[in-house]
């Protein structure tokens, strides 16, 4: 059944105290990312807009493969809705670095300076694989489209008084360049595939599919409006909300949205 996902707002040191409308952030509390709660249905994947106001830790996510059973690991995907002029995503290293010179960047810092560092503005897009190290920078927004994991390795956190895992982020990280095909310019309009597979599919349309992207969703969905809004069923969505549906067919799209389901 088709059905509005709950949100939950999650406290950051980085986050806002002030949110982009329709978000209000509770008096006193930087929040950081809003989460929307995974149905039943599709637990495997979850949808999150991130809003930064500092630095988020540089870190790494393992994959499947790399931790213990009954676990998933995390791959990511985000799509940047809002960025300050000079705003930047670290992804990857400028040049191979090696796990011993991974390792002593992270505990004196230099870390930072060895990233690959992005401008970012609004449409860009970059799939993140298990084992890249990467940081979001202060004054952006995006929607992250994730496996459902919480397992983050931290790096190196600017001092803050936050746990480090150099020992399990040093085995999964990955100390080479970040692949410049996993990052596109999303246009302002028409139907783009931005991922498809291996562990989810995720669409951006701003009309009803053509049918080779329909034909690529069987079963339930989630929908998310990025402006405009989205009938399910016979549920409204709008911009800032997340709604299950069982079917793509149930789905009525007016301005652009993104479609996100797992590869199973």
């Amino acid at each position: 059944m088709s059905a509005l996902l709950p949100t939950r707002m999650v406290e950051r040191p980085w986050g806002r105290t002030s949110l982009p409308a329709p978000f209000v952030a509770p008096p006193g509390e930087r929040i950081g990312e809003v989460w929307f709660e995974p149905p039943a249905a599709l637990e495997q994947l979850l949808v999150k807009y991130i809003f930064t106001s500092q630095a988020l830790s540089v870190q790494v996510h393992p994959s499947d493969a790399q931790v213990p059973a009954g676990e998933r690991g995390k791959e990511e995907c985000w799509l940047v809705i809002a960025a300050e002029p000079d705003a930047k995503l670290g992804i990857g290293f400028d040049s191979a670095l090696s796990a011993e010179g991974m390792r002593a960047a992270a505990l004196d810092g230099s870390i930072e300076h060895l990233l690959t560092w992005h401008a970012a503005k609004p449409g860009d897009f970059f799939y993140i694989p298990a084992g890249t190290v990467h940081a979001i920078g202060a004054g952006i927004g995006l929607i992250e489209v994730q496996q459902n994991s919480d397992i983050t390795y931290r790096l190196y956190d600017y001092g803050r008084p936050r746990e480090l895992h150099l020992e399990t982020g040093m085995a999964v990280a990955r100390g080479e360049p970040y692949p410049a095909e996993l990052h596109q310019q999303v246009s302002e309009n028409g139907a783009v595939t931005l991922v498809e597979g291996p562990h989810f599919r995720l669409d951006r349309l701003d009309s009803a599919p053509d049918p080779a992207t329909a034909a690529r969703y069987h079963g339930p969905l989630l929908v998310i409006p990025l402006d405009g809004q989205a009938e399910v069923g016979d549920k409204l969505i709008e911009a800032g909300q997340c709604a299950l549906a069982v079917s793509l067919a149930e789905v009525t799209i007016s301005g652009r949205c993104l479609i996100a389901q797992p590869c199973l």
